[in-house]
């Protein structure tokens, strides 16, 4: 399973970018850009969606992939069954805040 990062990179060498050109196109530093392949520092959410611009990728899956990371790294030390429980937690709380959402739209 590939990291947020290392998918970045390889849609990067895929398309036969160095690091420079890509860096310049989100207007950050290539070290920045660096550091998002290997994982040292996260991309901001506007960051992500200019790299799925770029690399004419998924914005969804780009997405998907960097949130799915960011949650992981934040639980990443934690004992796995307060790990598992705080993600569902999460997901209930999404879930809920997606149907209040919902409603409060069919309304207006």
């Amino acid at each position: 399973m590939n990291s947020f990062g290392e998918t970045i990179k390889k849609l990067r060498e895929a398309k036969k970018q160095p690091l420079r050109v890509v860096a310049s196109f989100l207007d950050i530093d290539q070290a920045i850009l660096s550091k998002f392949e290997t994982g040292s520092r996260f991309a901001s959410r506007e960051q992500v969606r200019k790299m799925a611009k770029y690399f004419n990728a998924s914005e969804k899956e780009l997405l998907i992939a960097w949130l799915a990371e960011r949650l992981f790294r934040e639980v990443e030390g934690e004992d796995e069954k307060f790990a598992t429980q705080a993600l569902q937690l999460a997901e209930e709380k999404v879930a809920f805040n997606s149907a209040k959402k919902y409603s409060r739209k069919n309304k207006e």
